[in-house]
This record gives structure tokens, sequence and C-alpha cells, in this order.
């Protein structure tokens, strides 16, 4: 889940989501889960903007908060939908206790099942917003019905949990480009103005040539233990609910936490990397029943033959660091720190010291995540062209890339992922509650992990 740094300096009205949730109520645990065109979609009349939330989870939930906060008009969340109803239940009563009779959510709005997603959307006119913040596994299902029907959206990271549906989000962002749709993405550090500042100054020379970009995520967590399922509760609806153990439902540990980093790594160099390979591993004796490795590092290369690495490793006990370094030839500077934190500034040399420290950006009136909620709502009022929708995608499919990589063993390129037609659930638009599981467990309750040199994900 997104959150504030210790070290970010915001006040009370600017505070993360999971500073939110503390607030709001017992929000704790994760997320589950041919319209025509039109020409000016931008807030109604009496500049209220509407909202239905899909996925009830604390990303979700979080994002509704933001967009309350934001400025420019009036916000209202209409309609609520999940696959379960404790969920919904939870986020319901969290925030009307926040926001009181701005949750306009009653009985008859609050949808259930896996067709909930269509009413809830079915709820919406033109300049509302769908905030789609189930798993990745069911993001482009969402999205291309959002577009169908006129609406504009807010898509938490991650997008797609395979190369296939990233090629949905791909045509539905240009669906919505021709309905004048906007599209934003949950890569909120790309709204960060500390960022924006380093990287006017990495545009500029300052740093000189761009040589390597180290991104690192080392903490504990990420393993799973045998299933155990809520009462009556079947195998593909406890996947949903613990879909980061499972490939299809999520991009998995190591691509759902370091996503936001790999998007910057690819915004510092302003391209996209043309290969990708890595090693990976589990610990001796792992008790891990999900399909994760516990360890990940992963060597991208770009057309100018330079240089990203990317590090994640998912164990207690063991060094840990939440940071993005640049290595340019003149000198270093560190993108971004702990729990993506604004910690933004360049060094004299290479030496990442904080007596070597040259110059820090300005302080950021808006954390990230809210930032990116104000950049969404006055695109909307004023009418602004606003889509993320390929941008989030391509980088999403070079951690795809970084992944199956590892997972395979070997080298992935950018063009091959591009066109794989790998997809885990090909099914994914029709399951209902009785359908298969898409992947099961053996007799001691583990999933399928990777073998490198047998396994094929792109």
């Amino acid at each position: 889940m997104q959150s504030k740094s210790k070290s970010s300096q915001q006040s009370p009205n600017q505070s993360s989501r999971r500073e939110f949730l503390k607030r709001g109520g017992a929000l704790t645990v994760g997320t589950a889960l041919a319209g025509v065109v039109v020409p000016h979609v931008h807030a109604a009349e009496n500049n209220t903007i509407r909202l239905a939330i899909v996925g009830c989870g604390p990303r979700g939930s979080g994002a509704v908060g933001n967009a309350m906060m934001a400025p420019g008009g009036p916000v209202k969340l209409i309609a609520m939908a999940d696959v379960f109803e404790d969920k919904l239940q939870r986020a319901h009563q969290a925030l009307s206790k926040e926001f009181g009779d701005r949750i306009d959510v009653p009985c008859d709005r609050q949808f259930l099942g896996f067709d909930a997603y269509k009413k809830a959307i079915d709820c919406l006119g033109p300049g509302d917003v769908a905030l789609l913040t189930t798993r990745s596994g069911f993001r482009p299902t969402h999205l291309d019905y959002a577009v169908s029907k006129g609406v504009n959206v807010f898509m938490e990271k991650s997008f797609a949990s395979d190369p296939v549906g990233l090629q949905r989000i791909l045509r539905a962002g240009e669906a919505a480009k021709k309905k004048n749709l906007k599209i934003a993405a949950g890569f909120q550090c790309r709204h960060s103005t500390s960022r924006q500042a380093l990287i006017r100054k990495i545009r500029a020379g300052v740093m000189g040539e761009i040589q390597l970009v180290r991104a690192y995520r080392m903490q504990s967590g990420g393993q799973m233990g045998p299933r155990k399922p809520k009462p009556g509760e079947n195998e593909l609806m406890f996947q949903i609910r613990n879909p980061i153990g499972v490939l299809w439902g999520s991009t998995g540990t190591w691509h759902d936490n370091m996503t936001h980093q790999i998007d910057e790594c690819c915004w510092i160099k302003d391209a996209w990397p043309v290969s990708a390979h890595g090693v990976g591993g589990r610990v001796a004796h792992s008790k891990d029943c999900s399909q994760n490795l516990d360890s990940y590092s992963v060597e991208y290369t770009f057309a100018d033959g330079t240089k990203a690495m990317v590090v994640g490793r998912f164990l207690p006990k063991c060094y840990n660091e939440f940071a993005t370094f640049v290595h340019g030839t003149k000198c270093a500077a560190q993108f971004s720190g702990a729990i993506h934190a604004a910690t933004v500034q360049t060094y004299a040399d290479q030496r990442i010291l904080p007596d070597n420290v040259t110059w820090k950006p300005t302080k950021e009136l808006n954390n990230p995540w809210q930032a990116e909620w104000n950049d969404l709502l006055d695109a909307i009022r004023n009418d602004r062209p606003y889509n993320e929708a390929e941008r989030a995608a391509k980088a999403n499919l070079v951690g795809l890339m970084g992944r199956a990589a590892v997972h395979s063993g070997r080298i992935v390129t950018w063009e091959e992922a591009l066109a794989s037609k790998f997809e885990w659930c090909p099914n994914i638009d029709n399951l209902t509650a009785e359908s298969p599981a898409p992947v099961m467990p053996d007799s001691e309750g583990r999933y399928p992990a990777p073998v490198p040199g047998a396994w094929m994900e792109i």
C-alpha cells in the first residue's frame, strides 16, 4: 500500500493514503478483486464530479480521500463495487466517518459480484470518474468497460498482470483519446514537483550523460503460508482475496512493489529499455507457498547501452533499502527515498553521502498522491487533454520484462514483450464465483513457482 515517509513534511490536509486510512477506520486488508463519442467530457453544470469505486481495499479508499481533498469544486462518491461484502462495508463505514454526506452510497448503489463493476460504472455520467482499484488482473476488463461507457478513469497500479492485458490497456487508452476522456494512472511519483525539478536538471545536462540508474526495495515480507480460506470461500475467491501470491491476480511481489521505481528509471532515461535479464531465487528450505521469489535483481539495457539496475529482496533480518539513485558523467543524485518519499538531491561527485549534497529542491506543496488527483480533476473541470494510459502500460510492460527474465532465466527484449500473446487467464472477463481457479496449489498448499530454464511468461 502506498504511504508517506516520516521524512516527508506535509500538513494534515496533505496526508498520505495510509494515514487517511488510520484516521478513517480499520481498512487494513488488501484489495480483491459500445459507448458513443462524448466531445466534451468535463464536470457537470453544478461543478460536482461524481465517483464510483471498483475495488474497495485501502488503495481505492485512499484514492477517494485524495479526490475529496482536491481543490476546484465538489466531489461525491455515489457507487461502490467489490466481490467481497466485508471489504465494501468496511470501506463505506470508514469513508462515511471521514467525509459525511459526501459519501452518498445507499444500499442500492453498493454492488457485489463479478459484474458489480458494470453496475457501479453505470451510475456515472459524462465528467464523472471511475476509480479502478482492484489488483491488476482485472484492470483491463474494468478499463474497457469504463471507456465504452464514456467516463473518466483513475486506475491504480499495477495495470495488467500479463502482456495481453497491457495490450488491452493500450487499446483502451487510444479509444479514450478519441472520446476526449481523461485517464489518470497511479504512478504518483510523476506528479512530485521535487522529482520534476531534478528531471529538468537532468534534461538540461547538469548531471552530464546518465550512465546508470539504481533502484532498490529491500524489506521484510512477501511470503505466503498454506491456504486458509474463510468459511465457504472456494479456491478462486481465496486467490482474489490474496492476489499478490498468484501471478494471474497481481503482478507479484517484486513487480507490484517495484513498479514505481521501474517507471522512475524510464522517466530518468526518457526511454524504454531494449532488453532485460536478471537473477533471483528463494532461500534454502523456503516455506513460501506463493508463486513469488524472495529476491530479484534485474539489469535493464537502453538503446544507448546504459543500464538500470532494479533490485528487490523481501526477507526479514536483512539490510533494508528503499531508494532510487542516478549516476551521470558529472555527478550522482538521489531521485526517490523510503516509501516513495521525495528525497531528491544532487551530489558533488559520485559519492552518495550526506555531507556531499550540492542541491535540494524546494519543499513540495502537496504530496504526490494528492497532486495526481489535483491534476486529474483540474483537467476534467477545464477540459484539458489528460491521458496517462500509454505511459503507464509501457512502464508496466518493462516490469513484466524484468520479472519474466528472472523467472525464465533468459534475456527478454522489449519487442518480444510488446508483441507477446501470453496471458494467465484467457477467460478473465467471464469469471464467476463458481469458476475454476486459473492456478491450483499442490497437496501441500504450494502454488507452482518459477523454475528458470523451464518457465515461460512472455
